[in-house]
């Protein structure tokens, strides 16, 4: 059964977040911060409120899986930069277009040029990508595909990234595989004002499944 917004699930607004909600959804502190901040807003960036509405439904898996979340957004050892290119490629393979919108945004705050982002669909083997900013895009694809970073593709990391940032690499792209498998499963609707992809992208993105 669906909301009269479309969401299977009905997203709660920040006024329904009782305590128990508030201390899941805190172990995600930037994304909470950020969302109530926001609501509290006259001109506030909607962006994320009905993500963290649906896990509003479900206090206890969202403080499990936003402990989580939270780790590989905000304290992995990766840069923003990174983990912003290997999230943006994820939710275009996986045609989440909540996804994919919100991290543009996040990954031109993190130093993405618009160039970069543009190339996001092209793929690892597009023209203008470093060798370097190439494998983390295959690093999204090949998990996506086969679950598993290929040979040659885990050497030349490993020749500049620690064991560390390749294993936050892997739960990285975990993570984000989920929250696409829950924006989609749960027809999670763009908040009130945000515009969605122009036609011509969503059908590319689209049209790759």
């Amino acid at each position: 059964m669906t909301d009269d917004k479309g969401a299977r699930i009905a997203p709660l607004d920040p006024p329904d977040w009782n305590d128990e909600i508030m201390d899941a959804l805190g172990a995600f502190p930037r994304g909470l911060q950020f969302v109530l901040g926001q609501w509290e807003s006259d001109d506030g960036d909607p962006r994320g409120r009905n993500v963290l509405g649906c896990f509003a439904q479900y206090p206890a898996l969202a403080r499990a899986f936003l402990t989580f979340n939270n780790h590989v957004a905000t304290g992995s050892t990766l840069s923003a930069r990174e983990r912003e290119l290997l999230i943006l490629r994820s939710g275009w393979l996986r045609a989440c277009e909540y996804e994919y919108l919100q991290h543009i945004i996040l990954g031109l705050r993190a130093g993405l040029t618009e160039e970069e982002v543009g190339r996001i669909p092209d793929g690892p083997d597009a023209a203008g990508w470093s060798a370097e900013d190439a494998d983390l895009v295959r690093v999204a694809d090949e998990l996506c595909a086969d679950a598993c970073i290929a040979p040659d593709t885990w050497q030349r990391l490993a020749a500049r990234y620690s064991e560390h940032q390749m294993m936050d690499m892997i739960f990285l792209v975990g993570c984000y595989e989920t929250v696409a498998m829950m924006m989609k499963s749960l027809a999670i609707p763009f908040e009130e004002g945000v515009p969605p992809l122009d036609d011509e992208l969503l059908q590319r993105m689209h049209a790759q499944r």
